[in-house]
């Protein structure tokens, strides 16, 4: 059990018991409220119950340290005396908020509450107070309302349902028509609502109010739209949040009041300019939301978007310098951009968090090549600022500039980059068809945080309302979707399943393309281009190639993918699967005949019509490699997936054999495994008939031989596949060079070659230092020696892994971050025996993981020489290999100045 002294810390009146150092503790906002009052910048006070307390809560049964009543107690009244007010006061009521906040930022996931005090007694004090009643009970019904929903968790829509039968009745359209007696009458009807939902009065203890609060930040920690977060963006269940209570200030006061959402650089796309938004008579929520459309800070924003609503700028150009010098001040301490929330009460700036902002991949490289240039951050900090999963966002195709397009709507460009897909109109839709393998636009009136799982499985996403800082638009930037929000023309209709514009109307199932960099919505698909790489990205990615040690292939058997990951930056082929060369119309035939041949010459002579197609495909690849390794994996799946299913096509491989459909039918019968994954493949197939792998090492070296005419120099590496016994791997290895002996004979050459293995079966990872006498290289085939460490079937795992994530048994997939306690722990044996055996062995990684950041960065603490990745992931791979070299390597800096 924990044995922390101290719960709750304060903050407020240019002072603060935290600082930004103890973020763990304090959570990201706590730090960050902490340390701005010690920059002495102007912060409502308030205090932060830390994240051990929500540790404690869910280790207890959901139950409190027995101080901490007494120290929120001493913490309020310090609030108290520094704002002049007391809490549940009839006369001078303190009002607070209560945020949450974790150490890790997950924008909207956790449950805010504002105008925490008020009740039927208070809200008069209120009225009085501020000699406003319409203001006053605007914010009791909010209190009401958001109370409502967190704590007793009465659906939104109740409350709802009531504001609209008001405005309805009143003839209103907006919320701001309200008056201070609309506002009571929606008042009295919320608390009927709620005694009718729940069984009991609205709480009128204000005291009651705050505990039900924290508790609801605590348990808000663990909903599932908290925990999706959390999965996705790989956040520790056990890092808790705090609560953060803070006394209120209001931004919806009057038409000198309001409130908004800034950053210090644009975050779509790294220009170092202010840019943000804010909404006059407001509070936060209604920013963030979408409620309302926000205006733009500054002339420059209100221009460039189009706008005809005045900037802050132009209608609180004091006001607006003082913003203006806090995102300079707080940019130079943090020295990375910040976002930042502010709300201005009659005339009076107060801020209220700042954080390190979420950005794009493009962004992100922009701010950190250009800090690197003013001097504020090294190279060093910068590579390890970029997250490398990002650079996926940079390496996709693009709309195609000279294609037509049929734009139906403009909206904000809240989030870069190009999608096409069909509409969808819920997020649980868009998960299902996601999971089908259908690319699909998330379009919504308004984004919230329920919306998150179908956000992710979205290509896009399009929202008629909210800003550039709504929730829509803050999630696709950090997932690094495609966003259009606030798009005001479109009319989305739920119910109906379709969205209308302009006289346009576009079904649920229709397929539309955004262009989230121009804020465009069109119909139909749009065609893309390939990516141009260059600039801010060739400069850090030049800096990252002068520290990694570890090198970058990439798995390819076409010339499009050879020639892709070329262009970003392999250093060879790790993994070429010569069986997707097979697939062919033009080969498949007689691949199956092999298969149906009754002996060795009947497959011989089908190999023989296959020899010369694989010896094209190997001489493609050696050429666009032009002299980098080329890891050549021989045939490895069990041959019944080659054989056909439909009668007509069995007739044809019949026909082609010169044999009775029967024999084809029966052929595959017999071929049939109860679990072919470990069944009849990989070097199984080559002890039992070798002629396949002699046909493919003729292939192989012929192409060699071909190059050599050239002049050109190639390196094949030989990889016999599912080894678990050396003398598998010397039958194999001993064919392999017998025909490469002969051919050199035969073509009056030499050239050099290297014969290794697949390690991939939890036997042949133990024995690795008897095969490594044979084995010039390993390449670890963590797909599947991840399936026979865990006995898992990749195929079949998604079925019942959630229910692992959901009950914390594991915290990634396996197949995508390499699990380290086993499955790593056998690659680290396995590596360290080779080794011992033959120390200039190579020792690979061409599963999945070579791509994902956190396994590139165990490879290179595990010493292997290179990984191997899908084209697309190359730019990662290089990235986290050099965050992996920079945490362990004293010497980096040396290397970086030089670059």
């Amino acid at each position: 059990m924990t044995t922390q002294s101290k719960w709750v810390y304060s903050f407020g009146d240019g002072k603060a018991e935290g600082r930004t150092e103890m973020r763990n503790l304090l959570g990201g906002k706590g730090a960050g409220l902490a340390e701005m009052c010690n920059l002495g910048l102007p912060v409502p006070p308030g205090f932060t119950v830390t994240t051990e307390v929500c540790t404690y809560f869910y280790a207890n049964d959901k139950s409190y340290p027995q101080s901490l009543k007494d120290e929120v107690s001493a913490a309020v009244a310090t609030v108290e005396q520094s704002v002049g007010c007391k809490f549940g006061d009839a006369v001078n009521p303190l009002l607070v908020s209560v945020r949450s906040g974790a150490r890790a930022s997950m924008p909207g996931m956790m449950d805010t509450i504002l105008n925490l005090g008020l009740n039927k007694e208070t809200v008069e004090g209120l009225v009085k107070r501020s000699g406003d009643a319409r203001f006053a009970y605007d914010s009791y019904r909010r209190f009401i309302q958001m109370y409502s929903s967190v704590v007793l968790e009465i659906s939104m829509h109740k409350f709802e349902e009531v504001m609209d039968d008001v405005k309805r009745a009143c003839g209103y359209t907006l919320d701001t028509q309200m008056t201070a007696q609309d506002w009571k009458e929606v008042i009295e009807a919320y608390l009927v609502v709620v005694e009718k939902a729940s069984g009991k009065p609205f709480p009128q203890d204000v005291h009651e109010q705050l505990w039900g609060a924290v508790g609801a930040v605590f348990s808000s920690w663990m909903n599932p739209r908290a925990i999706t977060y959390r999965r996705l963006n790989e956040i520790p269940a056990d890092w808790g949040t705090a609560v953060n209570v803070q006394a209120m200030v209001f931004g919806n006061m009057g038409e000198d009041c309001c409130t908004g959402v800034a950053f210090t650089r644009n975050p779509s796309t790294g220009e170092n300019a202010f840019y943000g938004e804010y909404l006059v008579n407001a509070q936060g929520e209604d920013v963030v939301a979408g409620i309302r459309t926000p205006q733009h800070l500054t002339i420059k924003g209100k221009t460039e978007n189009m706008s005809d609503l005045p900037a802050m700028e132009e209608v609180m150009p004091t006001v607006f310098s003082q913003l203006n010098d806090v995102r300079l001040k707080l940019e130079k301490h943090y020295r990375d951009m910040q976002d930042i929330e502010f709300t201005v009460q009659q005339g009076k700036l107060y801020m209220l968090q700042t954080r390190t902002g979420k950005r794009t991949a493009p962004a992100a490289l922009r701010i950190a090549v250009e800090m690197v240039g003013e001097g504020v951050i090294t190279k060093e900090e910068a590579i390890n600022r970029i997250d490398p999963a990002s650079l996926d966002q940079l390496l996709h195709p693009t709309l195609d500039p000279k294609a037509p397009r049929n734009v139906i709507a403009k909206g904000l460009p809240a989030s870069p980059g190009a999608a096409s897909g069909i509409v969808v109109f819920t997020a649980d839709e868009a998960e299902d068809l996601a999971s089908k393998g259908q690319k699909v636009i998330l379009c919504r009136i308004e984004t919230s945080p329920e919306d998150i799982h179908g956000m992710h499985a979205a290509k896009g996403i399009v929202t008629s309302r909210g800003g550039m800082t709504s929730h829509a638009a803050v999630v696709a930037r950090g997932m690094g979707r495609a966003c259009v929000a606030g798009a005001g023309d479109l009319h989305i209709d739920y119910s109906q399943g379709q969205m209308l514009v302009k006289g346009v109307v576009v079904k649920a199932g229709e397929i539309i393309t955004i262009d989230g960099s121009k804020g465009e919505i069109m119909l139909g698909e749009v065609p893309t281009i390939q990516p141009e790489l260059s600039g801010d990205f060739g400069v850090l990615m030049g800096w990252a190639d002068s520290v990694r040690k570890l090198k970058v292939r990439t798995n390819a058997e076409t010339p499009l993918d050879a020639r892709t990951a070329l262009k970003f930056g392999a250093e060879g082929i790790g993994l070429c699967r010569t069986e997707h060369m097979f697939f062919d119309a033009e080969r498949i035939t007689a691949m199956r005949e092999m298969i149906v041949a009754e002996n060795e010459d009947g497959r011989r002579a089908a190999l023989s019509k296959l020899l010369p197609f694989q010896q094209k495909d190997f001489e493609d690849l050696f050429t666009i490699m032009d002299g980098l390794p080329v890891t050549i994996r021989l045939l490895d799946p069990p041959l019944h997936e080659f054989l056909p299913n439909t009668k007509a096509d069995m007739e044809a491989v019949a026909k082609g054999a010169g044999v009775s459909v029967e024999q084809v039918e029966r052929r595959a019968a017999m071929l049939h495994e109860s679990n072919p994954m470990l069944g009849h493949r990989g070097c199984r197939l080559g002890i039992s008939y070798p002629e396949i792998y002699e046909m493919q090492a003729r292939a192989i070296f012929g192409a060699v031989i071909a190059m050599k005419k050239q002049g050109k120099t190639v390196l094949p590496e030989v990889m016999i596949p599912l080894v678990a016994l050396k003398k598998e791997l010397d039958i194999l290895e001993q064919m392999v060079r017998r025909v490469a002996s002969q051919m050199m004979q035969d073509a009056g050459t030499e050239f050099a070659y290297l014969v290794g293995t697949m390690i991939e079966l939890p036997r042949a990872a133990l024995q690795a230092g008897v095969i490594a006498e044979t084995a010039e290289f390993f390449s670890f085939g963590t797909n599947d020696l991840t399936q026979t460490t865990f006995g898992l079937s990749r195929d079949d795992a998604g079925n019942f892994l959630p229910d692992y994530y959901r009950t914390n048994v594991l915290e990634q997939d396996p197949f995508v971050t390499i699990d380290q306690d086993g499955v790593g722990e056998l690659v680290k044996i396995a590596a360290e025996r080779g080794r011992k055996t033959r120390p200039d062995i190579k020792l690979g990684i061409c599963g999945e993981h070579g791509g994902d950041p956190a396994s590139v960065k165990f490879c290179h603490h595990a010493g292997l020489s290179y990984v191997s990745c899908s084209p697309y992931r190359v730019p990662i791979a290089r990235l986290a290999a050099a965050q992996a070299a920079i945490e362990s390597d004293k010497d980096v800096q040396a290397r970086l100045n030089a670059a």
